[in-house]
């Protein structure tokens, strides 16, 4: 990924933080002749000493498992916060008229080594995790429990888990660094105003 210094994430805890919050990833794995991508939720789990791992569940039905040999390099690409920026949000296009458009954006992308988990006991963990996280704002948070134990038989029988061993992980933030301040502050109030409130909070802290 072409990444400028002034543009690049290198604290964990903010690359982290995108991954955890955009939690669904693109798997980018190889294949003869070409490469696939498989949008999938993933689970994120820190490790001390280590950049982390990865989890996550397919279809049965999905070949990627089966086309991935366990220990395939891949990539999990995560969007982070994004949107438009036009000149007209900075003060400085108004005196010298020499702004274009451009696009904002927060992008994370983890590299490492895909391991096949065809196993029950690790699937129902990862259906585990993945509920907890998503349904704890919920106000009865949903969980396997509430199904007839048949079924969600069923269900996890037509899944497959996966891990990603992540070997490195590298980050970019596109927000207006390379602007004045005036106006990377101005377009992040303007963003604010149109509901963009994730993108104009990174933007202001990227000063």
């Amino acid at each position: 990924m072409y990444t400028p210094a002034h543009f690049a994430i290198t604290d964990p805890e903010v690359l982290h933080g995108i991954i955890r919050r955009h939690p669904l990833g693109i798997l980018v794995t190889p294949l003869e002749g070409g490469m696939d991508a498989n949008h999938i939720p993933f689970d994120f789990e820190a490790v001390a000493g280590g950049p982390g791992i990865l989890t996550a569940h397919v279809a049965r039905a999905n070949p990627v498992w089966q086309q991935c040999r366990d220990g395939a390099q891949v990539m999990v690409i995560f969007r982070g916060n994004e949107g438009y920026i036009s000149p007209n949000w900075y003060p400085s296009k108004h005196e010298a008229h020499r702004q274009v458009p451009t696009w904002n954006y927060e992008v994370v992308h983890v590299h490492g080594r895909l391991v096949v988990r065809d196993d029950e006991r690790f699937v129902r963990g990862v259906v585990a995790r993945l509920t907890r996280t998503h349904e704890a704002a919920e106000p009865k948070p949903w969980k396997m429990s509430d199904s007839a134990p048949e079924y969600i038989d069923t269900m996890v029988k037509a899944i497959v888990g996966i891990e990603v061993v992540i070997e490195r992980i590298e980050g970019k933030g596109k927000l207006s660094q390379n602007r004045e301040t005036r106006d990377r502050l101005n377009a992040a109030d303007t963003l604010a105003t149109r509901g963009l409130e994730g993108l104009a909070q990174s933007m202001r802290k990227a000063g």
